[in-house]
């Protein structure tokens, strides 16, 4: 369930349009940021709230690669790996994380501190290769600057 202080803010977003519907990425946003990722119970729920058949939230739950289907760890580290983050190394990014999490790509630390993801683009091919982590995006990277974020993350 969600909280009474997000069920408020639904129902405000709700008096915005004349069909509830578009308050569904919003209400699995708020879902996603309280329990951690999204489940089917989830997807339901917030199918409920926003007059909506189960199978279109999971749709889009499936679509957007910002929801999470399944628990991950607290810092969820999303590595670029297309075409401009491909062509400057991004290949060795990932190697040298899954190294030094001892993890592979899509599966989390035991310690539930690390999450590693490959992401299809991440919006910042001028400053190649890149991960996000949370809000944050990390840029121009080498071996060196993925060591001082695991750090500062740790």
């Amino acid at each position: 369930m969600l909280s009474e202080q997000n069920l408020k803010k639904i129902e405000e977003l709700k008096t915005h349009y004349p069909n509830p519907r578009p308050v569904v990425l919003a209400a699995l946003w708020m879902w996603q940021d309280e329990h951690g990722w999204i489940s089917e119970e989830g997807m339901k729920y917030v199918a409920g709230l926003v007059n909506m058949p189960p199978h279109e939230v999971y749709g889009i739950v499936t679509f957007y690669t910002m929801f999470n289907r399944k628990p991950v760890g607290r810092h969820k580290i999303e590595v670029c790996t297309n075409v401009s983050c491909m062509l400057r190394n991004s290949d060795k990014i990932v190697k040298h994380l899954e190294n030094r999490l001892n993890v592979k790509m899509g599966e989390t630390t035991p310690d539930n501190r690390f999450t590693l993801v490959e992401a299809e683009c991440l919006g910042a091919c001028g400053y190649a290769p890149m991960l996000q982590c949370g809000d944050e995006y990390y840029e121009n990277l080498d071996e060196a600057k993925v060591d001082r974020i695991l750090s500062e993350l740790k």
